[in-house]
């Protein structure tokens, strides 16, 4: 037994011996055959370096980020081999490295650098939101396909994830990325699964340390981070608010007395109804800004918020409270002026407007300092004078108790002169329109008033995106002189009318017009200055046309040029209109019988007046018109003759609005005074008993317009305007023997468009009123199924026009200007001046839009109610509600 045991334990050594020698002859000729002594480190020259493992990546670049290159001399092993494996895994483009020794000739060393490429994402797509969440998201994101992904990846991708559903509200946000393998295209297919949750919103906003400001005014300061209305409206409050009163108030978790709970509904609930109370944190750290700038305002300079804790009320809101140091409350007490020469510290302090004793306002001076476009201003002072070089510097000197001196330290230097002024961005538009509208002009000394006024010219004109004019001042103090670049954005105001219409009993008229408003006579033979047609001289050319067949024909060509010469703003005008309608049915035996025309020219010179200010323009023209009728039944009292109307017309006007599609402020005003020659004082007929068609064969008037319009901003950015408007127009004659004639009248109601192609053919007055139908207004009033009016005059000789509109745009970019507005109008007219009461009108309101397309003009829809009886003897319901429909910019 113990021999076998002995033969056993031999066996075990004999085989465990000959394994040891057959691995250690194994290593010891690997390493014969390379020649390596892992224990005795040699130095071998790199004769070739191979790359495998690669699919996209660049193999010279693989080996460039090692570091080694054939002919380094490097240990092996050593640390040229442990350093290059680190380079090529900081720079993140590989998930696995190798390097090893292919062969050894002699001291050359044969490298191969095996590689494992990491990953790249091949698409991406979340789960758990909405389309239009996961549309603004992509915008936020950087993922791009065919980028490698990498763990930094995966978590910058979930932060801006997070990130970007707190900045709407959701604080609790969820975000989990799967990675799953694409095998179609060898790369990583991310899924991003994000839970929103409910936003959080505030609960409560609580203020400590504000012993002399009230919590609700502070509130009202945090334009971005408000508390939800905390009361919810229950049923019964709105039975109490209908009439019906309750005798308690419930919420979700408590009951109140209906006097606690109207007091926190005056208190409270009033306040930010309609706001989002969403907690978003740079707003939140905006809002702490004002809150502070707020405490700075009322003189409290020293004012901080020392703390400020948010915290989760549950697990929807969260309760903010902020801890407040006050401080002293500030007056000042002196107002210290150095370095002026020009002005007197008495001329300085009026215009500053602070007086000893006046609360602290650090906010206020700044205002008075700078430029402040709503009043005169320190710097507006000096720099409508030349003193571009202009500096002030306001100082506390002195701080005693609750009060403190100021010091204005003012460096005046020298005034400047305007050296160069240079155009740019200007493609369509000639240089010398532009340098022709200028206030800034070389050599002239510089006033920030001409830079104010040029560029609102420049955004009148309408060739230009208003909002993108600017200018850059480049002033050298070593001279004394400044550059003006003015930069400009071309837009189209060019426009095309193709419409149809239903024209009364004429049917169907279509409507072809086609207006140049950067015309160029010029350019004509230049046909590379063709867009389509000749542009860049600033003249305008307009064509029209109207027509249905030969039952009605309207064309009409005008042209003006702005700057007559070239060197003066003298506008010339020059217009032609040709009109043609017969009856579409038996009036008479023959439709060829019955027929009227009209055919008329005008001409007209303005300029730019430069007293009272250069705002305003005065505009005189000629018109000379022919009106042919032919066995036309036309309510004029005659159905024969040639009337002929020769008219002198002025018109004094002031414009400064500073956009002319969306007028955000400034104001129209324009007077206008048309005259016939008195032909009554030495035509030899008796006008009492001359037949119509004598009597009116010489058309003689005189007519007065007045037109107003005023527009107010109601907010910081210019978007909320209100425009009040007025019009008032007068016809009066030169003798009582001849009256007033049936031509020029007033018609007034409906959308201000033509109500019939009539209307343009007698020459009538046609204006708007909304919320009423078209002409509805206009005397003399009787009852049609009577037919007792026939053989009056139509028409008012005196009318008026009050109103008030409220826009807001949706839109006012280049390619077109979308406003929203509401109205209310009123008006009247009167067919003599004993019945004429400018109290007495008829009223509405209503809402609308309107769109300004460059191609099409101005179009708008509008909805009216009428709140009166339509003037049919005093009878009838209100006028009630009424659509319209407009095109182009209607002046009344």
């Amino acid at each position: 037994m113990k021999k076998v045991l002995f033969l056993m334990i031999l066996l075990g050594f004999t085989v465990d011996t000959w394994a040891q020698f057959r691995r250690n002859r194994e290593r010891s000729g690997a390493g014969a055959e390379n020649n390596l002594n892992y224990a005795n480190p040699a130095e071998y020259a790199i004769a070739g370096i191979e790359v495998t493992g690669l699919n996209i990546l660049d193999k010279n670049a693989m080996v460039s980020l090692t570091g080694l290159k054939v002919g380094d001399k490097i240990k092996i092993p050593g640390d040229a081999i442990t350093t290059a494996i680190r380079s090529l895994w900081k720079h993140g483009l590989v998930g696995d490295v190798t390097i090893k020794v292919d062969r050894i000739e002699g001291e050359n060393v044969y490298l191969n650098i095996v590689l494992a490429e990491r990953p790249r994402l091949t698409s991406f797509y979340f789960t758990g939101i909405s389309k239009s969440q996961e549309s603004g998201l992509k915008e936020d994101l950087t993922l791009i396909r065919g980028k490698i992904v990498n763990d930094a990846m995966v978590r910058n991708t979930e932060l801006a994830v997070k990130k970007y559903f707190v900045k709407k509200g959701f604080l609790n946000t969820e975000v989990k990325i799967t990675q799953d393998a694409d095998t179609l295209r060898d790369g990583i297919i991310m899924r991003i699964a994000v839970n929103p949750k409910s936003k959080v919103k505030i609960n409560h906003i609580a203020f400590t340390g504000n012993e002399n400001i009230d919590d609700a005014k502070l509130k009202k300061k945090m334009k971005g981070t408000h508390e939800r209305p905390r009361f919810a409206l229950h049923r019964t409050l709105l039975k109490e608010i209908a009439g019906i009163r309750p005798k308690e108030f419930m919420d979700s978790s408590y009951k109140v007395s209906w006097k606690e709970a109207k007091e926190f509904l005056n208190d409270n609930v009033k306040l930010n109804i309609f706001s989002s109370s969403k907690f978003i944190q740079s707003d939140y750290e905006d809002d702490k800004k004002a809150v502070v700038a707020y405490f700075n305002t009322k003189g409290y300079r020293d004012a901080e918020i020392v703390t400020d804790t948010v915290y989760a009320h549950d697990g929807r809101t969260i309760d903010i409270d902020l801890h407040i140091y006050e401080g002293p409350k500030y007056y000042f007490r002196n107002i210290i002026w150095t370095g002026n020469y020009i002005y007197t510290d008495k001329q300085l302090g009026a215009v500053l407007g602070i007086s000893k004793g006046d609360v602290y306002n650090n906010e206020m001076i700044q205002k008075k300092l700078q430029f402040n476009p709503k009043g005169m201003d320190i710097s507006g002072l000096y720099m409508d004078d030349g003193y571009l070089f202009f500096r002030i510097n306001p100082v506390e000197v002195a701080v005693e108790g609750d009060s403190i001196d100021v010091e204005m330290r003012i460096f005046e230097g020298e005034q400047a002169t305007i050296n160069e002024v240079t155009i740019a961005g200007n493609e369509r538009t000639s240089d010398h329109v532009i340098r022709r509208e200028l206030s800034t002009i070389p050599g002239q000394k510089f006033r920030r008033s001409d830079i104010i006024r040029t560029q609102q010219k420049l955004g009148q004109l309408g060739y230009f995106a208003p909002d993108k004019i600017g200018q850059n001042l480049v002033p050298n103090p070593a001279n004394g002189t400044v550059d003006v670049q003015w930069t400009v954005e071309e837009q189209s105001n060019d426009q095309v009318e193709l419409s149809g219409g239903w024209g009364g009993y004429y049917g169907f008229v279509g409507t072809l017009g086609l207006t140049f408003n950067n015309f160029s006579l010029r350019n004509i033979p230049h046909f590379e200055h063709w867009r389509p047609l000749p542009v860049g001289d600033g003249q305008r050319l307009s064509l029209r046309a109207q027509a249905n067949g030969r039952s009605f024909q309207s064309y009409s060509f005008s042209f003006t040029e702005p700057w007559l010469g070239g060197r003066k703003p003298h506008s010339l005008s020059v217009s032609f209109n040709s009109s043609f309608q017969r009856y579409p049915y038996g009036i008479t035996t023959s439709d060829n019988d019955s027929r009227l025309q009209v055919h008329s020219v005008t001409v007209g010179l303005g300029r730019l007046l430069e007293w009272p200010d250069n705002y305003f323009t005065l505009t005189n023209s000629v018109s000379y018109l022919r009106y042919i009728l032919q066995n036309w039944n036309s309510g004029l009292g005659y159905t024969d003759g040639v009337s002929n109307s020769f008219t002198f017309n002025t018109t004094l006007a002031r414009n400064s609005i500073d956009n002319p599609m969306y007028p955000a402020q400034g104001s129209t005003i324009s007077l206008s005074v048309t005259l016939t020659p008195p032909f009554s004082l030495w035509r030899d007929i008796n006008y009492s008993t001359a037949e119509p068609a004598v009597k009116y064969q010489w058309i003689e008037y005189h007519k007065w317009m007045f037109d107003a319009k005023y527009y107010l901003p109601l907010d910081n950015k210019k978007k909320l305007v209100l425009e009040a408007k007025a019009h008032f127009g007068f016809i009066g004659k030169y003798t009582d023997k001849a009256g007033i004639g049936p031509f020029e009248r007033f018609y007034l109601g409906g959308d201000g468009l033509a109500g019939g192609f009539n209307s343009f053919l007698l020459g009538q007055e046609v204006i708007g009123l909304r919320g009423y139908q078209n002409n509805s207004i206009t005397p003399p009033y009787y009852d049609q199924s009577l037919n007792s009016g026939q053989g009056v005059l139509a028409g008012g000789i005196v009318y008026d026009k009050l109103g008030l509109e409220l826009r807001y745009p949706v839109t006012t970019g280049n390619a077109a200007t979308i406003y929203g507005f509401v109205f209310t109008e009123a008006g009247n007219n009167w067919n003599n001046y004993d019945d004429f009461n400018p109290f007495n009108l008829y009223k509405s309101a209503g809402f609308g839009a309107r769109i300004f397309m460059p191609a099409f003009g101005l179009i708008g829809l509008n909805w009216g109610y009428g709140f009166d009886p339509v003037p049919l003897n005093g009878r009838g319901p209100v006028s009630g509600s009424q659509f319209h429909f407009t095109i182009g910019q209607q002046l009344r």
